[in-house]
């Protein structure tokens, strides 16, 4: 298992879900949301100032697939937007990992612990980028490998 910090994305129309982990890539939690606007340049901006408070060694955006696993136009969207981020932030690598079910995952547990689900979007949008690291860090550690596909110039796995 590689160490260092790693920031995860959960990139939506309305608020992009921002989730880190510790160096030892052992627990990963919500950090908060950023706003999509329709400027892209400027949600560009903000996103990548929100990674660099962290000093990642690598940041994961989910890829959202469908339950077949096909890439429609929202996956489309998100690729795009992977590599205008990978731009921004070279040499740190940007991974887009397989993000299916992510937010149904995190709405539940909100709802599991009482929350509204309504009134916690933003939460549930931190709390999906929580679990798209999550499940990154879980596959690493079992397969020795760094998940997903590589969108950015940088090491490889």
């Amino acid at each position: 298992m590689r160490t260092g910090v790693r920031v995860a994305l959960d990139w939506g129309a309305a608020r992009i879900g921002v989730a880190a982990c510790d160096a030892a890539g052992t627990l990963a939690y919500p950090i908060g949301t950023v706003p999509a606007t329709a400027d892209r340049a400027a949600t560009l901006r903000a996103v990548v100032e929100t990674i660099a408070e962290r000093e990642p060694v690598e940041v994961v955006v989910g890829l959202p697939r469908s339950l077949s696993g096909g890439e429609g136009p929202a996956a489309l969207a998100i690729r795009e937007r992977a590599e205008d981020l990978a731009v921004a932030i070279a040499p740190i690598p940007v991974r887009l990992v397989d993000e299916r079910l992510s937010t149904v995952s995190a709405s539940r547990r909100l709802g599991e612990s009482g929350r509204s689900t309504r009134k916690q979007r933003p939460l549930i949008d931190a709390a999906a980028a929580a679990t798209i690291l999550e499940d990154a860090l879980a596959a690493e550690r079992s397969t020795g490998r760094a998940p997903g596909e590589v969108v950015s110039p940088g090491t490889d796995d």
